[in-house]
């Protein structure tokens, strides 16, 4: 594709062209009338790479493949015959044919007629009997011979390289060639048993905009990975946090378009791979662990890639599997399922009953809190002026398959894609009415009470309009010293004190406030939460309360109402029985949490931050993250508090603080420079708690025994480096963890905890560590740790910060 790169190869391959053939399974070569069957292999001359006959685990087909020679479990990073596997490796051969052509040929009934499979369709005139296939340590197998008749020179006639499958590795590159209009792109196996082409690529634009997009089954652009900015692609911004391992290079000049990488350690393993998931993933093989990591994917999520659950399956993030079918429907292939190979989709149960009127006995399912499949799947009905109407609409269309309503009437039709869950409360969230037959509405009724049958006549349509008239006249009847404001109650001062019996019932007090335990009339317990230092008008104050009246998450403190008069502020949430994280790590009910109870604390407390920070309408950072502020269900299920605080009391933590005063146990660097306070802040702030509910100890003790007496984080994160995750966890727990998930905590951790907030993932991030979705190396000691180790003589920690 490019001259620099053939000449490089110029310079190596004359070392090797004078290599002799050789049967044995070391040779690196393959010369112009032998072959390669069987179990016969060729390896680079650094044994770092090995071609040969391979069948995929759970496959009863054969391919020609290259993998890594040293490493176990037989990656395989190039395949030869993907879409035209052979049956028996013994009838088949790799041969270099006498005109320069490579062969891959099966033999077929007395072994006197073969039949080509493969061909590299080399057009390079060369002389006769001169081509030669060499396995270079790059990865890439090269087919040369001497094109220029009677002279000694070498020259390329083809190489894997300009042909890659799935996997790119250091050296490599795809892009186009301006010149001649080839395309080098990254196609997915169609699942990690089966390496036939899949539904999707990696490519240059094929619109000409020069950047990277994936595209699914060739036709439809999903994601794009932005601009160049000189290092890496500036959406992944994960490329640019470990420059000592490995460099990027994209060029775009007069002659191509190309995307490469190196490594700057030779002895550094790594390989970028599109996924049969339709995710462009970047691994690191580890030697400490013995796997393959995970350095970044992108799309970040599963569920942002283009009809990765098939034609009517539903994409869950908060799920083990991803995907499922939407009700009224059942895999289309359950044993592809299984393999959570889902792009086959979900097939209907009962087939739609449709008379291209109105009066089918279809009906619909409302699919609440999804992700609206995206703008060109659905089209517009501008006559319909009411739900009703569109449902109507979607009747009388016998391919219409689901309708939305909110201020217009959308209906898709056909196969529906890319629908996702989404949690509650999400902004971008919408209700989804799903077409499906009689007979799956009534299943679905009776299988699930919160489904409701949606039907299109008038009578139904009034009859609710009746019963919301009914509660709006009972909410006007209520006593005055109780009221609502939109989702959210309002309630008197002296209301409260009565439930608080006088605000004696304390049980808490926090940064912002005292906390008080209350029963409403109705026998609900309640926390009153009574603010100080509040610096806010009443209406200012009222705006900021309706903003997090919105907020629901299965992971933050439900807020219930509030009350606001000339000198009080007070907030009214829902009680958590078994109080805060803090009182758990400190009291002896700490004992009854197991692993499994910890790793769930862990993992909804990083949804909770990461629902704050990536997916409320108004981003929020809670810039006080600690066990005080993790409340604990009945069930011990977590819920963050004191979200949105500063913004209730006036303060800007977007500018360093000058008068606030804080734990330093979990109080980022940041705060400590006057740096401006990022989300990045909380994430430290959870990667510090995440050590204390792993062990069982508070952050600010001193290590282990044989610790030195050092601070604890930083004994922590020396133990993670050296792999040591059992040293950290809980004495009391016996060693009973699932050792999988201790070592995605500990690691997730001390990423956290890094000085440079750049270092540090997003706690989305966060999260799909802690699911094994996202796996990450090992993080280096934080350098800010042990500059107070030096300062403090590994004695203490408990300084008192004024920032």
């Amino acid at each position: 594709m490019c001259s620099w790169r053939h000449l490089a190869l110029l310079f190596l391959l004359p070392c090797l062209f004078g290599r002799p053939s050789s049967s044995a399974a070391a040779s690196d070569s393959l010369s112009a009338g032998d072959s390669l069957t069987g179990n016969r292999t060729l390896v680079s001359a650094g044994e770092k790479f090995e071609l040969g006959f391979f069948s995929p685990a759970g496959n009863s087909t054969y391919y020609v493949g290259i993998w890594y020679k040293r490493i176990p479990g037989q990656t395989v990073v190039w395949v030869m015959n993907r879409d035209s596997p052979i049956a028996d490796p013994s009838s088949a051969e790799l041969t270099v044919a006498q005109d320069g052509s490579l062969l891959l040929l099966v033999v077929t009934g007395n072994r006197s007629k073969k039949t080509t499979v493969w061909s590299s369709n080399s057009t390079r005139p060369c002389d006769e009997g001169t081509a030669v296939a060499v396995l270079l340590d790059t990865g890439n197998l090269v087919l040369r011979g001497r094109c220029r008749r009677g002279g000694n020179s070498s020259a390329i006639i083809w190489q894997s390289f300009d042909h890659p499958t799935d996997t790119l590795v250091p050296g490599g590159w795809v892009g186009l060639n301006k010149s001649t209009g080839a395309y080098q792109a990254l196609r997915s196996w169609r699942s990690a048993t089966d390496p036939s082409t899949g539904l999707y690529m990696d490519r240059v634009d094929p619109h000409g905009s020069a950047q990277y997009v994936f595209l699914w089954n060739g036709t439809t652009v999903y994601h794009d990975i932005g601009a160049w900015n000189g290092r890496y692609f500036v959406p992944i911004p994960e490329m640019g946090t470990s420059p000592a391992k490995y460099t990027f290079v994209f060029v775009n000049s007069s002659d191509e378009v190309s995307y490469s990488f190196r490594v700057v350690d030779p002895s550094t393993v790594s390989r970028l791979v599109m996924s049969p998931h339709g995710q462009l993933t970047m691994y690191d093989w580890s030697d400490a662990s013995g796997q393959w990591l995970l350095h970044w994917a992108t799309p970040t999520s599963q569920c942002d890639v283009y009809s990765v659950c098939g034609p009517f399956g539903l994409c869950d993030v908060s799920s083990s599997q991803y995907c499922r079918c939407l009700p009224g429907f059942h895999p289309a292939a359950q044993g592809d399922w299984v393999n959570q190979l889902w792009s086959a989709g979900c097939a209907r149960k009962t087939t739609l009953q449709c008379g291209g009127n109105a009066s089918s006995t279809d009906g619909f399912l409302p699919l609440q809190n999804v992700q609206l499949p995206g703008p060109g799947s659905y089209s517009l009905v501008a006559a319909a002026g009411s739900s009703g109407d569109c449902a109507s609409a979607c009747l009388r269309n016998c391919s219409c398959t689901a309708y939305a309503y909110a201020d217009s009437c959308l209906v898709w039709d056909g196969d529906l894609r890319n629908v996702q869950q989404l949690s509650v409360g999400d902004a971008g969230a919408s209700t989804l009415f799903l077409r499906v037959a009689a007979a799956d509405l009534v299943a679905a009724n009776q299988r699930d009470g919160r489904f409701r049958i949606i039907g299109v006549s008038s009578a139904i349509a009034l009859a609710i309009l009746c019963l919301l008239l009914f509660v709006l006249a009972r909410v006007r009847r209520r006593d005055e010293t109780v009221h609502h404001d939109g989702s959210l109650i309002v309630f008197s001062y002296g209301y409260l004190a009565q439930c608080t019996k006088n605000y004696s019932q304390k049980v808490g007090m926090g940064s912002f406030g005292s906390v008080y335990r209350g029963t409403l009339p109705d026998h609900t317990v309640v926390a009153v939460k009574r603010l100080e230092g509040s610096a806010q008008g009443e209406k200012q104050f009222r705006t900021e309360v309706r903003t997090l009246g919105t907020i629901q998450h299965v992971n933050l403190v439900r807020l219930r109402g509030f009350c606001a008069t000339r000198h009080e502020r007070l907030l009214v949430y829902d009680y958590m029985p078994n109080g805060s994280l803090a009182s758990v790590l400190s009291g002896h009910s700490f004992r009854l949490l197991d692993w499994r109870a910890r790793f769930g604390i862990m993992a909804g407390v990083a949804r909770g931050l990461a629902y704050l920070h990536e997916q409320c309408q108004e981003r929020i950072v809670h810039c006080d993250v600690k066990p005080e502020n993790i409340l604990l269900d009945a069930g011990f299920c977590p819920k963050v508090a004191d979200f949105g605080m500063a913004k209730l009391i006036g303060r800007d933590f977007s500018q360093a603080l000058t008068t606030a005063r804080g734990t330093v146990g979990y109080l980022a660097p940041e705060w400590i420079l006057g740096l401006p306070i990022t989300a990045k802040a909380d994430v430290y702030s959870y990667g510090m708690m995440l050590l204390e509910l792993i062990s069982g100890r508070r952050n600010r003790d001193a290590a282990a025994p044989g610790g030195g007496g050092c601070y604890f984080p930083l004994w922590a994160a020396t133990k993670v480096r050296e792999g040591q995750f059992l040293a950290l966890l809980d004495e009391r727990l016996a060693g009973d963890a699932d050792v999988e998930e201790l070592g995605r905590a500990c690691n997730v951790a001390c990423w956290c905890i890094q000085q440079s907030e750049a270092l540090r993932p997003t706690m989305w991030q966060v999260v799909q560590v802690l699911e094994g979705s996202l796996r990450v190396g090992t993080a280096p000691v934080p350098r800010f740790l042990e500059h107070l180790l030096v300062e403090d003589s590994c004695t203490s920690y408990n300084l008192e910060l004024r920032v």
